[in-house]
């Protein structure tokens, strides 16, 4: 072998060495750091105890050590805890700070308490921060540092104080997470991080949507806070959307068209607002049938008659609001046929319904039409919840001062 190519199969072993995440030793500031955190925490299983790899007497802790991941002798993934080992304590700020080649912290439910560390801004390899169901305290802080940030999922914690404006800013965030906290304020006018998924369900933002949502996103959930204002308000972009769930706020005025031609959409939740107008009007292709699709409209005031736009949906509610007028023949035949598995028109003022004798509706559906203008059919068996009461019509008064008014303000 000549002595060149003998050297340069030397340097390819050396290279190979050094580059292998299990060839060498931790590097003692990660080492440092790691038991440190290993001190701050503590097992609430001590019958199971997660730290049980983590000790000095390991030759290679980047191999041995549980949650641990290195690369060229660094930390690059801490996973601390696992869901049947949780951990307790707080973060230990510093000693975090100190894994400077970190993108990926993680930590499994348990009972963590304490402010989010500031000091992760300082770690500008981050990829993804995951804290979820703890119980951390604070605020958010500021990671506008964290230029190469994927995930941030702090949901279920005791968070406070406002959404930080530079969250929405990271030119590469595509998950954000902040749910079950009791963040408030509202929400930034324009969020231009290219976000895919955004959940910020209860919580207790207040004032309209952002005028200016990414056009990315495929989940957006805003349930359970405050948030008033109009849906016609940056929705209509979102024609990549699989999940939308804004209920249970004080949303008011009409749904857009647009959501019902969305393509990939599938789960609208609109429940308890204060939404008005009629259903689906504009251009539109219709929602069509999606198995294992859920709209809910219910709980709002939304009137005139039925539109055939939700054919085909698997679980429909469409309860408590003024719809008139008879159902659509659609949604019984999407029912007899079981695409609908589930149809809830009680409490409107629909005036009939077109089933024929003989029509059978499948066990397995769901049809709901107590409390209606008129006496649904003998034949039919409805399948209503409890909440639905046990009243199969409205009195006859109600349905008359509800047609006066409806023709005083020319709405027929």
């Amino acid at each position: 072998m000549s002595t060149p190519y003998y050297t340069l199969v030397l340097l390819l072993l050396l290279l190979i060495v050094l580059i292998s995440p299990s060839s060498s030793s931790l590097h003692p500031t990660d080492l440092n750091a790691l038991l440190s955190i290993k001190n701050t925490l503590t097992e609430v299983s001590p019958t199971k105890p997660f730290f049980s790899t983590w000790n000095l007497t390991a030759p290679d802790p980047c191999s041995s050590f549980s949650g641990v991941t290195c690369f060229l002798s660094r930390v690059s993934i801490l996973s601390l805890g696992t869901p049947s080992l949780p951990l307790a304590g707080t973060l230990p700020a510093e000693s975090i700070s100190q894994l400077t080649e970190l993108t990926q912290l993680i930590l499994s439910p348990g009972i963590v308490t304490g402010p989010i560390p500031p000091q992760l801004a300082r770690l500008t390899k981050l990829r993804v921060i995951s804290l979820p169901s703890n119980r951390f305290t604070g605020t958010i802080p500021s990671f506008s540092s964290l230029i190469k940030l994927h995930t941030l999922d702090l949901s279920h914690n005791q968070l406070a104080g406002s959404l930080p404006p530079s969250l929405t800013e990271l030119p590469q965030l595509k998950v954000l997470i902040l749910a079950s906290n009791t963040l408030t304020g509202t929400l930034p006018r324009t969020i231009n991080s290219p976000l895919l998924h955004l959940d910020l369900k209860n919580n207790q933002f207040t004032g309209p949507l952002p005028i200016a949502l990414p056009s990315s996103l495929r989940y957006l959930s805003f349930s359970q806070n405050l948030m008033w204002g109009p849906l016609t308000n940056g929705l209509e972009a979102l024609s990549e959307l699989v999940f939308l769930d804004l209920s249970m706020n004080h949303f008011s005025g009409p749904i857009p068209a647009q959501l019902f031609s969305f393509p990939a959409l599938s789960n609208i939740f609109l429940q308890r607002n204060n939404l008005s107008g009629e259903l689906g009007l504009g251009p539109r292709s219709g929602f069509g049938p999606k198995p294992g699709s859920i709209v809910d409209l219910s709980h709002n005031a939304l009137g005139g008659e039925l539109s055939t736009v939700l054919e085909g949906v698997e679980s429909l509610f469409l309860n408590n609001n003024r719809f008139v007028g008879s159902v659509p023949e659609v949604y019984i035949k999407s029912v007899c046929r079981g695409s609908t598995r589930t149809l809830y028109l009680q409490h409107n003022y629909l005036t009939g319904i077109p089933i024929r004798d003989g029509t059978v509706v499948p066990d397995t559906a769901s049809l709901c039409l107590s409390y209606n203008c008129m006496v649904p059919p003998p034949t039919v068996m409805m399948t209503c919840p409890a909440s639905a009461g046990g009243v199969s019509a409205r009195p006859e008064a109600q349905c008359s001062v509800f047609n006066h008014q409806r023709r005083l303000i020319g709405l027929e």
